[in-house]
């Protein structure tokens, strides 16, 4: 017998199969057996009808802040997307590189910034080369400002960018009117003394032509008017608020003001396009067996094969054995021995810890992890990617740890401890391609 709650959960799993866009992944587990999932967003199929569905990567200039004592330092992170000579852009140093040290082609062009020495008589601020980094924009904008430039995206070196699922997120919008795309912090402490409404510069943004003309334009007014805001960040949103533009928000931009192991947050993604990752160096490494650069370069592989899906959670049921299955494509499988509605675990597990010690930290609800055999996953994350014969993209997950817990009593004795693999298939997406 079905407990009312597997009863309405088997009615709901129903429906959503045949009324769902479902997604056609396989499990295999051991034996073959099949959860049915229900498809990730692709922005490609509402973009297409979009009058801006030609935006494509040549249309993007990215502006990447940087410094002479940290490029080095963080270069494995650009190296990781930046595609020499399909993506434009450039990244601003204090000063020249060392002379006797080619610069490596796998990294954007660099320019030295231009100086600022005629700021100093008003310039109070706390970290005193903000000034510098905010000029990225007005400099990145002066360097590359052709008729063919639709958007200026705008990030720091320590930034991963997902540049392709960059490229569909804003084919939404009209670039030719005032747009300004970027997320908040995820934590409220960072909000609360900048902004809720504030783009943060390492999540990345993006501003449309005609706003970083007049971005750029205004750019010296600003920088008066505000001589002692915290952030370049803050500046430019000060900047763009007083041009009478808003932010428009897009959840994809990570700015990842957390510590420790985000794995909690990147296993629940919601469904929208990844579109970048800030402050890995900080944080554990999100592969637990391998270093930071290591892990950014594996993730990346899973980007390059479907970055349409990247990270996006997708919920499973298998019924029989009362399991649920949270697929993290590209990146981590959980298995629950129980059966558990979606609302829960779209909630993230809280692996991390927030930057600021206030009663509530983060800007989203999280779950506890307990030591309880019915709520603690079984977890896996992404090792290998083969493409099949017919477009088949088959994704490998393997155990990250032993789980020693019992097993749980709801699951009728059908532990999942014996597995220590996860093979899905999924079909390429037609409607995906790099651009």
């Amino acid at each position: 017998m079905l407990s009312s709650d597997n009863k309405f959960l088997s009615r709901l799993f129903k429906l959503i199969t045949i009324f769902g866009i479902v997604l056609y992944i396989i499990i295999y587990i051991f034996f073959n057996n099949d959860p049915c999932c229900t498809e990730p967003t692709s922005l490609s199929r509402y973009t297409e009808l979009s009058p801006y569905h030609d935006t494509n990567i040549s249309h993007l200039v990215i502006g990447i802040a940087s410094s002479s004592k940290s490029w080095r330092r963080r270069k494995p992170y650009i190296e990781s997307w930046w595609k020499p000579n399909v993506t434009r852009g450039f990244i601003f140093l204090d000063r020249a590189p060392d002379e006797h040290l080619p610069w490596p082609s796998s990294m954007p062009p660099y320019r030295i910034s231009e100086d600022t020495a005629r700021y100093n008589a008003f310039n109070m601020h706390k970290m005193r080369y903000v000034i510098r980094v905010a000029r990225v924009v007005e400099e990145t904008f002066n360097a590359e400002n052709g008729d063919d430039v639709r958007w200026y995206v705008f990030a720091d070196d320590d930034t991963v960018l997902f540049v392709d699922n960059v490229v569909e997120v804003l084919r939404k919008y009209d670039h030719s009117k005032y747009f300004y795309v970027g997320m908040p912090s995820e934590c409220v402490g960072p909000n609360i003394k900048l902004s809720f409404n504030m783009a943060f510069g390492g999540a990345g943004y993006a501003l449309s032509h005609p706003l970083a003309k007049a971005v750029a334009k205004n750019l010296d007014l600003c920088l008066k008017r505000y001589p002692t805001l915290y952030g370049s960040d803050e500046i430019i949103y000060s900047c763009i608020a007083d041009l009478g533009v808003s932010l428009t928000p897009e959840k994809g931009f990570h700015q990842i003001d957390l510590y420790q192991d985000i794995s909690g947050l990147l296993s629940a993604h919601p469904q929208s396009l990844a579109l970048s990752l800030h402050h890995l160096e900080g944080l554990r490494s999100i592969f637990p067996s391998m270093n930071r650069t290591e892990s950014v370069n594996h993730l990346m592989q899973a980007a390059k094969a479907d970055g349409s899906r990247l990270l996006q959670q997708t919920i499973c049921y298998q019924m029989h054995k009362n399991w649920t299955f949270s697929v993290s494509w590209g990146y981590s499988i959980h298995i629950y021995e129980a059966i558990l509605p979606t609302s829960i675990l779209q909630v993230p597990l809280e692996t991390f810890s927030p930057i600021s010690r206030i009663r509530w930290p983060y800007m989203f609800k999280t779950r506890r992890v307990l030591n309880n055999s019915c709520e603690a996953p079984h977890v896996f994350f992404l090792h290998s990617i083969v493409t099949h014969v017919g477009n088949l993209l088959e994704t490998v997950y393997i155990r990250s740890s032993e789980h020693r817990l019992s097993t749980c009593s709801s699951s009728g004795n059908h532990t999942a401890n014996h597995i220590s693999e996860i093979r899905v298939l999924a079909p390429v997406r037609k409607d995906y391609e790099v651009r």
